[in-house]
């Protein structure tokens, strides 16, 4: 590989498949392509990313067969550090034995290093907290991480602490609940109310746009779409009639597939973005406008969006049991749901 093309110095790699690359596979041919900067592994990642274009359009799996004569496009990330080191963050545990650790993730905390956030996140917390045991976890950056939650959504998390049960917990998660005990319900506070009481957002999510850190409802033959499935239910609604016409409402979210965003674009996808988020409901801002002014402060001063894991059951990894956690909503966000219940249900 030339030096201008290393990973660590360039933003974008470019290959050209010629005739004889028809039938590889996408990721067999870059990693023979890009050796020995990168590994196959490595590369499926990148793809699983959003981060490899295929003529123009985000390559959708590892596995994708090339025609021959396609241009391929790597966007290389920034170089990570060799290894986290741990920090001295207090973590709310809610369960640990040797196997795992199951804490109440606070809004505001990064899972894992990345760009802007080469620190202070649950990862180097776990560090500290865990020490030797999370070593190797889930890769140099995301020891024991098994799920992620946004850094502004707080709630229920587990953490694997040994290879064994990163594998089962893995799993669990990939399974999505189909045939195991996995089960996860998060609470939203969204703009207006559905009319109806529950209901099921079967719609597909891919990168929205250029921006590859942000999601959205495409079309299910999208290059990147992967199928996402929520499944809702109205539990309060607040002011105007409290019925269908209610200026916002509560909603549990119990999710089917585990896609980035897939709440906050799902709901916002059906006319209900949640409250305070500014990526996918900033189009509602002003609706804090038409509430009681104490109320209208308080949301415009809410600063994130309105979403709580707030429960979190799994299969323990080493000898099957059911185990489920429960948390209730941090104070801002109790605080608010308590504004809405001040002003009427």
């Amino acid at each position: 590989m030339a030096a201008a093309d290393r990973p660590d110095e360039v933003s974008w790699i470019e290959r050209q498949a010629g005739p004889d690359a028809a039938g590889s596979r996408l990721d067999i041919f870059l990693a023979a392509a890009l050796a020995p900067g990168l590994s196959r592994s490595r590369v499926q990642q990148l793809i699983r990313d959003g981060r490899v274009m295929v003529d123009g359009r985000t390559a959708g799996e590892a596995k994708t067969k090339l025609l021959g004569g396609e241009t391929i496009r790597v966007e290389m990330p920034e170089p990570e550090p060799a290894a986290p080191r741990g920090e001295d963050i207090a973590l709310s545990v809610l369960f640990e034995d040797q196997h795992l650790i199951v804490i109440d993730k606070p809004a505001g905390l990064v899972v894992h290093p990345g760009a802007g956030n080469p620190t202070g996140t649950l990862v180097n917390a776990l560090i500290a907290h865990c020490g030797d045991s999370l070593s190797g976890i889930g890769g140099v950056r995301r020891p024991g991480i098994v799920h992620r939650l946004d850094k502004d959504t707080s709630g229920v998390m587990v953490v694997a602490k040994t290879d064994a049960a990163h594998r089962a917990l893995s799993a669990e998660f990939a399974d999505h609940g189909r045939t195991g005990l996995l089960e996860r319900a998060y609470l939203a506070l969204v703009w207006g109310a559905p009319p109806r009481m529950a209901g099921t957002i079967d719609a597909h999510l891919g990168r929205a746009g250029a921006d590859r850190t942000r999601r959205a409802v495409v079309r299910p033959d999208a290059a990147d779409a992967r199928r996402a499935v929520t499944h809702w239910t109205v539990t309060e609604r607040y002011g105007g009639s409290a019925g269908a016409g209610a200026a916002a409402s509560l909603v549990e979210c119990r999710l089917e597939t585990g896609r980035t965003h897939q709440i906050r674009v799902h709901m916002a996808h059906i006319g209900h973005p949640l409250i305070g988020d500014r990526d996918y409901g900033r189009a509602f801002a002003t609706k804090a406008n038409t509430l009681p002014e104490a109320l209208g402060t308080m949301v415009r001063a809410f600063p994130r969006q309105a979403l709580h894991a707030r429960l979190l059951a799994f299969p323990h990894p080493a000898d099957g049991r059911p185990m489920c956690f429960e948390t209730p909503p941090p104070v801002d966000m109790a605080e608010l749901l308590e504004g809405f219940r001040c002003w009427g249900q």
